[in-house]
């Protein structure tokens, strides 16, 4: 394996985690949206027991969706960082 492999191995890995880290974001924002969604029937349809009980369940489902994929954003990260180090350890050996 040739240096310009290796370099281009891990480009693409690096792009491809971090493409991964931003579909994990727009997921992150949909639980969001939907928690939101939640909260204000909460608010609006606090008297109806049926809006009650839909913006309650929507309000958890979000939460536990922002909480879940929040989580995998923090982790992906912190794998993103482990491969960049590991790059450039690697370079920094092929060049001694």
């Amino acid at each position: 394996m040739t240096k310009q492999e290796l370099v281009q191995g891990y480009e693409e890995e690096i792009h491809y985690q971090k493409h991964m880290l931003e579909n994990l974001g727009r997921w992150f924002s949909l639980f969001f949206i939907l928690a939101s969604i939640g909260v204000v029937l909460l608010y609006c349809l606090a008297a109806n027991l049926w809006g009650l009980i839909i913006g309650f369940a929507l309000t958890l489902l979000g939460i536990l969706g922002m909480l879940l994929f929040g989580y995998g954003i923090y982790k992906g990260r912190l794998n993103v960082q482990k491969v960049i180090a590991d790059f450039e350890l690697k370079v920094s050996l092929l060049q001694k």
